[in-house]
């Protein structure tokens, strides 16, 4: 049986974290932001108390785009989830699983949040986050590492959130769970990155010696193809093979458009670069449009949906609509990358490929990079976009006795670099050994007593109110 629990208290922070590198994605560019923190405090039923933690960065306007919103108030709007979440986990004093937990606050958490004017997929911030920190703090009471503590369903994962599944299958796909030891990076390529020359695409210095890169799109069939024919002859000079995988961030704005660059990676022989080495695209289209649009002739190509993930029936939905996979993102939450990889290895082995990928919501160097970086190794995911190196310094605004702490707990993980301590990327990949330590993915925790306490966003006035 799992171990029961009740959440005793939650407490809430973040830090300011400035870019070195602008990142535009889909219609937005981020050059700052803030890093959220979550402690947890829970009580174990018969054994006492402890503690857990967990991190994200708030990214303006990717949970919610809708045009009317400013970036300032989408990441209010994340900020009142986490504060949402934080009420709804307190006013549930009884023991349970730590999914159990989950699951009974999941459904009261998106219809608060509803009532504010926010999406499903922001919704889900603020429990991902606790849920994170929950299961640290009950891996570290039990002393076991998230891959054995997994493998054993510490949690207590079944099936009461999705019925297409049976509670055996999801036990037999943890039960199976086994360390990757190495996951290679997919770099990214924003909208505003180089693509020739220093600092370029090729550049070993830039791309870290990755094998995978994930380049961006912004909807324009021809300026994506012409971009996409510059970064391929770039990636045709590596003197090793490699693999990329496309994402529009919604841009596309209907299968129209979508097919148009399709047409041009089928037969534009400038594309051919990418085309051969095209793993999937990604999110495409707007997540309304997605969910009305199945994707006919282009089902025979490898879609997933990223941003249309919000909710435990969305990868269902998608298979029907043709999408061959589903990212995992922590931030979307944990059990739900489990039991999406879950039924993917199921439908798989009824024949027709389906898959989940590992994506980065420029997860930042600690706790959060730490935990998505564990979770995409729980589950199989052999390569996973990591961005956070790339756009921002080392450990960044961290205060340096924190970084050197997580330095000294994961040496394969962190290294010292010209005064900075940053990722340590082994020819193209990262080391999952130190992650296997008591707790989820962290053998310390962040300085609680350096950071500023969530702020309290703005009221914001939703469409229905405004004048």
């Amino acid at each position: 049986m799992p171990l029961r629990l009740a959440v005793r208290e939650i407490a809430l922070f973040e830090r300011p974290l400035v870019f070195a590198r602008a990142f535009r994605f889909g219609a937005v560019t981020i050059t700052a932001a803030s890093q959220a923190f979550v402690r947890v405090e829970i009580e174990l039923e018969g054994r006492g108390r402890a503690v857990g933690a967990s991190a994200e960065m708030l990214a303006p306007k990717w949970f919610d785009k809708r045009p009317h919103l400013t970036p300032d108030d989408t990441i209010g709007d994340l900020r009142r989830s986490l504060m949402i979440a934080r009420e709804v986990y307190l006013a549930d004093r009884g023991f349970d699983s730590a999914f159990g937990l989950h699951a009974r606050c999941i459904a009261t958490q998106v219809t608060a949040c509803a009532k504010e004017d926010i999406p499903p997929l922001a919704a889900t911030l603020g429990p991902a986050e606790i849920d994170k920190a929950i299961l640290d703090a009950l891996l570290r009471a039990a002393r076991v590492d998230v891959f054995e503590g997994m493998a054993a369903n510490i949690a207590g994962i079944d099936a009461r959130l999705t019925p297409d599944l049976e509670d055996a299958a999801i036990a037999r796909f943890l039960a199976s769970r086994r360390r990757l030891n190495r996951v290679a990076i997919r770099h990214t390529v924003g909208m505003d990155d180089r693509i020739e020359g220093e600092d370029g695409v090729a550049d070993p210095r830039a791309n870290c010696g990755a094998r995978y890169f994930k380049l961006k799109l912004n909807g324009d069939p021809a300026h994506d193809a012409a971009r996409l024919a510059r970064t391929g002859k770039e990636l045709a000079t590596l003197p090793y093979p490699f693999k990329v995988t496309l994402d529009a961030n919604e841009q596309y704005a209907d299968l129209v458009a979508l097919n148009a660059l399709i047409d041009r990676l089928e037969h534009d022989a400038m594309l051919a670069p990418v085309a051969a080495n095209l793993l999937y695209i990604e999110q495409p289209m707007p997540r309304d449009v997605t969910r009305a649009s199945p994707l006919g002739r282009l089902a025979a190509g490898n879609f997933i949906i990223d941003e249309a993930d919000d909710s435990y029936d969305a990868f269902p939905a998608a298979r029907a609509l043709g999408y061959r996979g589903i990212s995992s993102k922590s931030c979307k939450g944990l059990y739900k990358s489990i039991i999406n990889a879950t039924r993917a290895e199921a439908w798989s082995a009824e024949g027709g490929r389906t898959f989940v990928s590992g994506e980065d919501l420029t997860c930042q160097a600690g706790l959060a990079v730490q935990q998505d970086l564990a979770l995409g190794a729980l589950i199989g995911i052999s390569h996973a976009e990591r961005n956070g190196h790339h756009y921002v310094e080392g450990f960044a605004e961290t205060p340096a006795p924190e970084a050197e702490a997580f330095l000294a707990a994961h040496p394969d993980l962190y290294i010292r670099d010209g005064g900075k301590i940053r990722l340590a990327i082994h020819d193209g990949d990262l080391s999952t050994g130190s992650l296997a330590v008591p707790g989820f993915a962290s053998a310390v925790h962040p300085d609680w007593s350096t950071m500023q306490p969530l702020q309290r966003p703005r009221q914001r006035v939703s469409r229905e109110q405004a004048p």
